[in-house]
């Protein structure tokens, strides 16, 4: 893969001007990090760009513009992507940024080669780099059109607040589902307008939900019903503040796979933990003999039944979004696949067999349809959250732990026999000599 370097101008007092927690310069800097830039200099003197890229050229360099905009990752990556010996960003036709018309330049260009020299000489001059863009054009440069979200101007503090209101539609994920959505979102969404403007990362904000996770469920374990309510309440704001830090991570571009994974991994143990301290709860409140004498203690076999259930249905979820779809959120599980070729001979793809828990179609009734739509949030984390604080002000915790522990048991088998079918493919993929490509 060709090597890329990325020069960052930051010579003009607008770099350092603040959205969404990050100067311009920073921003941009971080950009060109998430394009694949192995340096990056942010220039806050011209003069010195000629000397960084002497040092070591790389096969190809970025150059953004931060003096005077807010920009985001859509604004590079077609224009990295793109193969041409010299390419400029341009706003789409239907840009929204009101300093640059459609087909404009859009502060972002690539050059390879001889192209690369010839800009870094032009910029250590003091070439303006929009003159820079358009002497390219000229002489043939490709222009490429930027994604959406990829730039804003930020000069007056009205413009920084449109780019901030622009920058903050990437906190939805294409995952979020409509309880996420509508009830999560807009809680969690101004609590990530404070902490951008902190010094506060992801992953700290990950690990101040393990807290509040291990604080609930030792106030649920506890035994008394008040107990279990105020333990389930806690367990129930820390999933607001588990929304927190994947926006943090989208806004600030700090996401990573350490991070992802953190996320994750707490989230599942935070399941696990509560099952077991609604459990110890509910054998304390309800008592061994509540089911009558049974010579066994129910509540205790329920846990352990609950606890390896989760655990098996974690293995086979997993399982699948890392061996096949490559991922690192459990919210991209896919239960059937279906094989199509892949790029290279002796390659195949596992492709998603439905879009749909429930498929449903065109000719269904509009209520069926919503029931398919949303039926499957309410086996969620999201969901169950505040079911489980719903019932426990109810005084019912044990329909509440008799739902997580079936719940287990039937997701368990679910995801058991997809995995059983995943395996069987996956041999039958082998026994032809094939390779699995995963995206």
């Amino acid at each position: 893969m060709p090597s890329l370097d990325a020069v960052v101008l930051a010579d003009a007092p607008g770099a350092n001007a603040r959205v969404v927690g990050l100067t311009l310069a920073e921003r941009a800097r971080r950009v060109a990090v998430r394009a694949g830039a192995r340096r990056v200099l942010v220039a806050v003197d011209r003069s010195a760009i000629r000397t960084w890229w002497s040092d070591s050229p790389a096969d190809q360099l970025l150059v953004i513009r931060a003096t005077d905009q807010m920009v985001h990752t859509p604004l590079v990556t077609a224009l990295v992507a793109t193969p041409d010996v010299c390419a400029i960003a341009v706003a789409p036709a239907d840009a929204a940024a009101p300093d640059v018309s459609p087909r404009g330049y859009a502060g972002a260009m690539v050059a390879r080669g001889h192209s690369a020299n010839e800009v870094v000489e032009s910029l250590a001059c003091g070439d303006d780099d929009r003159a820079v863009a358009g002497r390219a054009v000229a002489a043939g440069a490709a222009e490429v059109p930027h994604g959406e979200i990829a730039r804003y101007p930020a000069t007056t503090r009205a413009e920084r607040k449109a780019a901030a209101r622009l920058l903050y539609r990437i906190i939805h994920k294409s995952q979020d589902n409509a309880i996420t959505r509508y009830l999560y979102r807009p809680v969690s969404f101004p609590l990530t307008r404070l902490l951008v403007h902190t010094p506060v990362t992801p992953n700290q904000v990950s690990y101040a939900v393990a807290v509040l996770v291990a604080f609930g469920c030792w106030l649920t374990a506890r035994g008394s019903m008040i107990s279990a309510i105020a333990g389930t309440a806690v367990v129930l704001a820390a999933s607001y503040v588990d929304c927190c830090d994947g926006e943090i991570a989208r806004l600030k571009l700090l996401s990573s796979r350490f991070g992802a994974w953190l996320d994750t991994v707490i989230d599942e143990l935070s399941q696990i933990a509560y099952l077991i301290a609604l459990g110890l709860h509910c054998r304390y409140w309800f008592g061994i003999d509540y089911f009558g004498d049974l010579g066994f203690d129910l509540w205790a076999w329920a846990i352990v039944v609950g606890t390896v259930t989760y655990a098996l249905t974690i293995y086979c979820v997993y399982y699948n979004i890392i061996v096949v779809v490559g991922s690192a959120n459990s919210q991209d599980y896919v239960g059937r696949f279906e094989v199509v070729s892949g790029d290279r001979p002796g390659t195949v793809r596992l492709r998603p067999a439905a879009a749909q828990a429930i498929a449903a179609g065109d000719d269904l009734h509009p209520a069926l349809k919503w029931l398919a739509t949303y039926l499957p949030y309410v086996v969620r984390k999201d969901f169950i959250s505040w079911g489980a604080l719903i019932l426990a002000c109810l005084y019912l915790t044990q329909v509440t732990f008799a739902l997580l522990v079936l719940g287990g048991v039937v997701t368990a088998v679910i995801v058991t026999i997809d995995h059983l079918k995943l395996r069987a493919q996956l041999r039958a993929i082998a026994r032809r000599g094939e390779t699995v490509l995963v995206r």
